[in-house]
C-alpha cells in the first residue's frame, strides 16, 4: 500500500551496501524519452549497477622533488618564444635518490601542475602520466599552517623506480562508453556536423562483456554486481516487462527491485488486468515482498527521528497527537503537520511544538479523507468543466 516505507527500503538499502556496491534509484517514467528507445534505457542502467574492480600492476617513479631543471628550446615558428625541450629530475625516497632526464611532454606536465621543489610527484614509466600528490612533510614548504589548505603527504619509502598497484572502480556502462569513443562512430558528425548516436551498439556491449570476462579469468578483474531500484514499476509498459524477464536470466544482471502500490491493475499499454500490474511471467521469475502499513509506534517512532533530524523541539503530548494523526490519515501528512507545526511555533516564539500547534496547523489543513468529504459536501456548487 501506499506510504508504507518501499522508498524508503531503496534509500535503506543504498547505505548499508556501501560504496564499491553500484545503487541505481530511477522511476518507471524515466524510461520513456523522444530520443532513445526504453530498451537503451533500461540496458543503460543496469549495466550502471554492475561494477568492475580493475587492478594493475604498473611501473612508475615516485618521490620528493629536490632538483627539478627544464630546458627550453626557440619555438620553430616563432623563434622568440621558448618551449620546454627537455626536464631533469632528483626524486627522493627515504631509501633513495635518483636522477632522471624525461621529454617535452613530461616537461609541460610538470609546467602545468607548478611542481616545484618539495613537492611530491608521480611518473609512469609508461605513459609519461605526471600525478602531484602533494606537498612533502619533511620538505621546507611542508610547513603546516593553522589554516592550509595545501594537501601534504610523508615522503615515500623504497626505491624511486617501483611497481605499484593501481585499483579503478568501473561499471560496466562507464567500458561501453569508452569503446563507443574509441571506435568512433562520430567521424560523420566530426566531418559533417551531423548529430552523434546517443545508444550504443550491442557490438560493443558484446566486446566489453568479453574483455571483463579475460579480466576476471585472469584475476585482473573483480565484478561486483550492484541493485537497480525501479520506483512505481507499474507505469512501465508490456515491452518494457518483456525486456526486464530477459535480461533477468542473463549473466551479467544485478539485483533488480521493483516497487508497487498497485493491487490487481491493468498491464500499461493493454487491457490486461494482472497482480501487481505486472505480467505473470515476469512475476514467476520474482520473489514478493509484502510491506505493512506502520502501526502507531512505528509511527511515534519515525516523527521523532524526523524531528531530531530537523532539529524541532516537540512536546510528548504533540508528538502523541501527530502519532495519532499519521495512524489515522497517513505518515506522510503527519510529517507535513510536524513542519508546519514548527513553523507554527516559531511565529508565537515557542521553544517547542505544544498540542495547540497540531491542533491549530490539522485544522487549517485537509488531508485526502477530509478533502474528499469536501468536495462531496459542495459538490453541486463546484465547477465541472
Amino acid at each position: 500500500p501506499p506510504g508504507t516505507g518501499k522508498t524508503a527500503i531503496a534509500v535503506a538499502i543504498s547505505k548499508e551496501l556501501g560504496e564499491n556496491v553500484p545503487f541505481i534509484q530511477m522511476s518507471g517514467s524515466e524510461i520513456y524519452s523522444t530520443e532513445r528507445k526504453k530498451t537503451e534505457v533500461l540496458i543503460e542502467a543496469i549495466r550502471k549497477c554492475i561494477g568492475v574492480e580493475i587492478h594493475e600492476m604498473r611501473k612508475v617513479y615516485e618521490g620528493e622533488v629536490t632538483m627539478v631543471d627544464i630546458r627550453t628550446a626557440p619555438h620553430p615558428y616563432n623563434p622568440y618564444q621558448k618551449i620546454p625541450e627537455s626536464v631533469r629530475l632528483t626524486l627522493k625516497t627515504k631509501d633513495e635518490e635518483k636522477t632522471i632526464e624525461a621529454g617535452a611532454s613530461i616537461a609541460q606536465q610538470i609546467i602545468a601542475e607548478g611542481i616545484s621543489e618539495g613537492h611530491v610527484i608521480q611518473i609512469d614509466a609508461e605513459t609519461g602520466r605526471v600525478v602531484n600528490l602533494g606537498l612533502c612533510l619533511e620538505s621546507q614548504k611542508g610547513k603546516t599552517y593553522d589554516v592550509d589548505t595545501r594537501r601534504k603527504i610523508p615522503r615515500p619509502s623504497g626505491k624511486v623506480l617501483k611497481e605499484k598497484e593501481f585499483v579503478y572502480m568501473l561499471t560496466l556502462a562507464d567500458l561501453d562508453e569508452l569503446n563507443a569513443r574509441q571506435r568512433s562512430g562520430s567521424l560523420f558528425s566530426l566531418l559533417f556536423g551531423g548529430p552523434e548516436s546517443r545508444e550504443i551498439d550491442p557490438e560493443v556491449r558484446m566486446a566489453v562483456d568479453q574483455q571483463v570476462k579475460e579480466w576476471v579469468d585472469s584475476g585482473k578483474a573483480f565484478i561486483h554486481p550492484g541493485v537497480l531500484f525501479i520506483d512505481d514499476a507499474h507505469l512501465l509498459d508490456l515491452e518494457a516487462f518483456s525486456f526486464l524477464s530477459r535480461a533477468m536470466e542473463s549473466e551479467l544482471v544485478p539485483i533488480i527491485i521493483l516497487a508497487t502500490n498497485r493491487g490487481v491493475a491493468r498491464i500499461r499499454g493493454t487491457d490486461i488486468k494482472s497482480p501487481l500490474g505486472f505480467p505473470l511471467d515476469l512475476l514467476d521469475r520474482a520473489v514478493i515482498i509484502a510491506t505493512e502499513p506502520y502501526d502507531i509506534e512505528s509511527i511515534r517512532e519515525i516523527l521523532r527521528i524526523r524531528a531530531a533530524e530537523e532539529k524541532i523541539k516537540v512536546d510528548p503530548e504533540a508528538l502523541e497527537k501527530l502519532a495519532e494523526v499519521g495512524a489515522k490519515s497517513s505518515m506522510r501528512y503527519a510529517v507535513q503537520l510536524l513542519s508546519l507545526a514548527a513553523q507554527n511555533a516559531r511565529a508565537l516564539n515557542k521553544e517547542k511544538v505544544t498540542v495547540e500547534d497540531v491542533q491549530r496547523v490539522d485544522e487549517l489543513f485537509m488531508d485526502v479523507g477530509e478533502a474528499a468529504e469536501y468536495l462531496r459536501k459542495y459538490e453541486e456548487k463546484l465547477l465541472i468543466h
